[in-house]
């Protein structure tokens, strides 16, 4: 793939003017579709430092990432359909419905998925990340939320990965 190919994400742009500046570094997502958009294209490229990168900090630690990188590079990609895109939902949260077709012995399959994002304060600017329901998380209902909103686990990020 060169920088001038469709960006494998199904935006109408190149891969150059769409995923790749968020893959390189270079800017942020603006939205958490965007961010969803940009890890669905780390796994077609198998950047599994990305996709962990771009999970909540708090869950970073806790990631497979040996088990990321056998499924990107197992995984024959096929394309992406964003089903809906809830852009605000709360305070922080956003959750993007998706699906991600793939190839496999049967024909052409989807992993179809509502995935929830949070937006976390890093400095001057606000982040999206992916939460990841599939971390187990060893913190109570009751705790202060691990993504620093200051509010209950139980009223914030927990309602998402309960």
């Amino acid at each position: 793939m060169t920088h001038t190919s469709p960006c494998p994400c199904g935006s109408t742009l190149s891969y150059a003017d769409c995923c790749a500046p968020l893959h390189l570094g270079q800017k942020i997502a603006d939205t958490a579709e965007q961010l969803m958009r940009s890890r669905y294209c780390a796994f077609v490229f198998q950047h599994v430092e990305y996709i962990v990168a771009t999970t909540a900090p708090f869950q970073q630690p806790l990631l497979d990432t040996q088990a990321i990188s056998d499924w990107a590079k197992q995984t024959n990609w096929a394309g992406l359909e964003v089903v809906n895109h809830l852009a605000k939902l709360g305070k922080r949260h956003a959750q993007v419905e998706f699906k991600a077709y793939f190839h496999s012995t049967t024909g052409k399959d989807a992993h179809h998925e509502l995935s929830t994002f949070v937006n976390i304060p890093s400095g001057r600017i606000n982040r999206w990340y992916f939460l990841d329901p599939t971390v187990v998380m060893s913190v109570t209902q009751k705790q202060p939320c691990l993504c620093g909103s200051g509010e209950k686990y139980k009223r914030c990020c927990g309602q998402f990965l309960a």
